[in-house]
């Protein structure tokens, strides 16, 4: 298995009501990150990309969407890792703060 590139660790941006409040209030945006990508990984890409400062990057597998028809269940929406990135004071991302 080869090394990760750059641009393959950070997926997007997720952009949602509550990651919007999270970057105002707290300084923290949420990304969906390579499963195979670390923190170490995560914080060199956030650095890398966006030119900012990284202080503590925390990660989350989200579980898969599951869905029912009938009494046969299938998965809607496979597992995807979340990664919280918190910038200090007075950095932002533009990309959550247009």
């Amino acid at each position: 298995m080869g090394q990760l590139h750059l641009y393959d660790i950070i997926k997007r941006p997720v952009i949602t009501e509550k990651s919007h409040m999270k970057a105002e209030e707290q300084n923290q945006y949420a990304f969906e990150v390579d499963m195979r990508a670390n923190k170490i990984q995560i914080a060199e890409a956030v650095v890398l990309i966006f030119d900012v400062d990284v202080l503590k990057v925390r990660t989350m597998v989200m579980p898969p969407k599951r869905g029912q028809r009938g009494r046969k269940s299938y998965i809607r929406r496979k597992a995807w890792k979340k990664a919280i990135v918190t910038l200090p004071q007075g950095q932002n991302i533009a990309l959550f703060n247009p």
